[in-house]
């Protein structure tokens, strides 16, 4: 499956940009043959919006959903996107997945939240593994910081993820987590990962950008740089079981020597 990365802070404190600007990578992404577009953590509103992020919070079914679903039926592909989902009085720092004809799939809550900034605007989520099948792959979904922890990745692993999407804040001077770590997590649990960032400064943070799709090989098939772009690649699901085939981390593993990591 053609996977198309939107790396972009999109305009933060507008949602009704950000949806534009989703609409017009969706129409490039689908014109390039993409089956599903990615975009970044919070990309519906910004990140470093203070309080703003309660206000323009929405429901996983709320308006901005509405319009997605609209813009991904339209242009013909899969659609995940990060948002500030609100249910009652609580906030949580949401990615929703919306199929090509408008249905939504799957809706998934940070679990691990980061900083004093996340914690004081968010709840954590209770969820570690959310997935969706779609094109014929079993796709996951996760946040920014919920990969930099292992046994996040191997639940997701050991449920059967095929591609994992992971909308990402990353900022400077973490770029090792794109960099180094995102690799070896694909590699380690025998997986797809699409790790999609924001770039340049937004506040107090700066966004290193650096979006990659890394194969269960370690091997990225594509990177971005540090500027707002759309970069694409192809998730295979036949080198997929080739590569599981040839490294057999999974049924090589020993659960009963690992209790006390629990």
């Amino acid at each position: 499956m053609r996977t198309a990365l939107l790396q972009s802070s999109g305009r933060p404190g507008s949602v009704a940009e950000n949806l534009k600007v989703l609409d017009e990578a969706a129409a490039r992404a689908a014109a390039a043959g993409a089956g599903l577009l990615v975009t970044s953590e919070l990309f519906l509103t910004g990140y470093a919006i203070g309080d703003d992020i309660g206000r323009l919070a929405e429901p996983a079914d709320g308006d901005a959903a509405d319009a997605i679903a609209e813009s991904a039926a339209r242009h013909g592909l899969a659609v995940a996107y990060g948002y500030p989902e609100r249910d009652g009085e609580r906030v949580f720092n949401s990615v929703q997945l919306i199929s090509a004809d408008g249905t939504r799939l799957a809706n998934h809550r940070k679990t691990h939240l980061f900083g004093c900034f996340e914690r004081d605007h968010f709840t954590p989520g209770e969820r570690p593994v959310v997935q969706a099948e779609l094109n014929g792959l079993t796709v996951g979904l996760m946040i920014c910081y919920d990969v930099e922890f292992p046994e996040n990745v191997r639940a997701h692993a050991l449920a059967g993820t095929d591609l994992l999407l992971v909308p990402t804040a990353q900022m400077h001077p973490f770029q090792f987590v794109a960099e180094h770590l995102v690799p070896v997590r694909a590699f380690e649990n025998q997986m797809y990962v699409a790790y999609v960032n924001r770039v340049g400064r937004e506040g107090e943070f700066e966004f290193v950008g650096l979006s990659t799709l890394v194969g269960p090989d370690g091997v990225a098939r594509t990177r971005a740089g540090r500027q707002e772009e759309l970069v694409l690649a192809d998730a295979d699901p036949v080198f997929l079981a080739a590569s599981r085939e040839a490294n057999p981390y999974l049924a090589d593993r020993r659960p009963g020597l690992y209790g006390s990591l629990v």
